[in-house]
């Protein structure tokens, strides 16, 4: 096995056993360390939010694919990628990217009520994963500073809560916290003098709607100047059968520069379902045979 490899295979491990890994030194610093100098300007001008789940002393903001060249870098990581892939795609086609996001955790900031993300969604759970998220820190993660708090375990047993211990892991720039949809957790109280600042880069099912609304995030006239795997992570791309489709085809036909007025609609199948209507077809002929 490659290194790479080996670090994929073992952040999975830590995946299925606690729920959440930690990949050391998954980038270098310094291509952090220039998305934490674009962000802080951003930073300055971004309100604080509003509400007790986003944080009355936290400030957020999206669709960082725009904000600076390096986030397509963490968004497509090898290592990250070929987790995502092992964890999501028994349960479908292809993933979809459901959110990128800059968070600014200021002093007095309490901690966040513990949740699971997957709650997103109010499908029945246990089966499968919803979706994965991915801490990329802008500035050292501590207990002190209001690092994420994960609770071990409670990915397999959803009786686990917030009155069970917890864990920080310490994180510094470079570093990448990866943790299930099904996990507990939450950002801690940042009992510090400085802010927290990290980026999440979170994946999930290709069937599902995502968090962030990525079509208005990355309409067209962006999205066309993103790569192949990228543009489709963000939507621009079907999920069978026919899921998410453009006028019957996969949805990447509007990133062309040549789009057609007239667009005829095209099958996007699974294997099993192309073969069942295959055997019906071939059944329906036989039948008009006289």
């Amino acid at each position: 096995m490659t290194a790479d490899a080996n670090r994929a295979a073992a952040a999975l491990h830590d995946l299925e056993t606690s729920g959440y890994a930690v990949l050391r030194s998954a980038v270098p610093a310094a291509e952090l360390s220039a998305i934490g100098d674009c962000f802080a300007r951003r930073f300055a001008s971004t309100p604080f939010c509003q509400g007790g789940f986003y944080g009355g002393k936290t400030k957020r903001f999206g669709r960082l694919l725009i904000r600076h060249p390096n986030v397509a870098a963490l968004v497509e990581h090898p290592i990250i990628r070929t987790v995502m892939d092992a964890v999501l795609l028994p349960a479908c086609d292809r993933l979809n990217l459901n959110l990128t996001q800059a968070i600014e955790l200021h002093p007095g900031a309490p901690a966040q009520v513990p949740h699971r993300d997957q709650d997103l969604w109010p499908g029945a759970k246990g089966s499968f994963e919803y979706l994965v998220n991915v801490m990329w820190p802008l500035t050292p993660f501590t207990e002190a500073n209001g690092g994420t708090c994960l609770w071990p375990g409670s990915h397999r047993d959803v009786n686990i809560t917030d009155a069970e211990p917890s864990i920080v892991p310490d994180l510094y720039m470079g570093d990448a916290l990866i943790w299930l949809g099904s996990t507990l957790h939450g950002a801690g109280a940042n009992r510090s003098e400085h802010s927290r600042v990290g980026v999440i880069v979170s994946y999930c099912l290709g069937w599902l709607k995502p968090f962030e609304n990525q079509w208005l995030a990355y309409p067209p006239a962006i999205a066309r100047h993103f790569s192949t795997e990228l543009a489709a992570l963000v939507g621009y791309s079907q999920h069978r059968p026919n899921l998410g489709n453009f006028e019957g085809q996969c949805p990447s036909i509007v990133l062309r520069d040549d789009l057609p007025e007239h667009i005829g609609a095209i099958d996007a199948l699974s294997p099993e379902q192309s073969q069942a209507l295959a055997a019906y077809m071939a059944e329906q002929e036989l039948r008009s045979i006289p």
